[in-house]
């Protein structure tokens, strides 16, 4: 179990942070960037989350995944192998897929590409996915130098659906769309 006893410890006042193995390494090491960004990316739900209160299976859903995210950063700071330690499977992944199939089947067809706006909630959710989408891209470039848990990498491309049609959900089941109009200010 995680226990905390103190939030100021003064280990990174030289620019170095510890991983989960406990090595150090520079505070913008690729690595840390990337749960760096996981942890960002959790945070942007939580203020998402403020615009799903009257929705109740909205936020069980974003509640699930803000622990599934912090479950992926766990995983990803610890390199290699780690033993025992937290490692993702494929259950959230599947879990989201599903829901984004379920959510979709409420939603009219798209014509066209959403630009992100529309009511709180569903704009809330196109910041929360776009940061989940550059976590996403710092994932895979950290798995181009070092090993990385390859179901990380597919959860966050099905988090980053996922908040795309829950958008659309949140957008008045997508009648509050904002749809890009290709050269319209020509």
């Amino acid at each position: 179990m995680v226990r905390i006893d103190r939030v100021i410890t003064r280990g990174g006042d030289g620019g170095e942070t510890s991983l989960g193995d406990g090595s150090r390494v520079p505070k913008d090491a690729l690595r840390v960037e990337a749960y760096g960004t996981l942890d960002e990316a959790n945070a942007a739900i939580g203020v998402l989350r403020l615009h799903t209160l009257g929705d109740a299976e909205a936020d069980a859903m974003l509640a699930r995944i803000q622990n599934d995210l912090f479950d992926a950063g766990a995983d990803l700071c610890v390199p290699g192998e780690a033993g025992e330690r937290l490692r993702l499977g494929d259950l959230p992944s599947a879990r989201l897929e599903a829901e984004v199939a379920e959510l979709n089947k409420e939603l009219p067809t798209l014509r066209s590409f959403v630009l992100p706006g529309g009511l709180p909630g569903a704009a809330h959710a196109h910041v929360a996915r776009t940061v989940v989408r550059r976590a996403e891209r710092l994932v895979v470039g950290l798995s181009h130098i070092e090993p990385v848990n390859p179901e990380i990498v597919k959860f966050l491309n099905r988090l980053s659906d996922h908040l795309f049609v829950l958008g659309r959900r949140l957008n008045g089941n997508g009648s509050g769309d904002v749809l890009w109009v290709p050269g319209a200010n020509r």
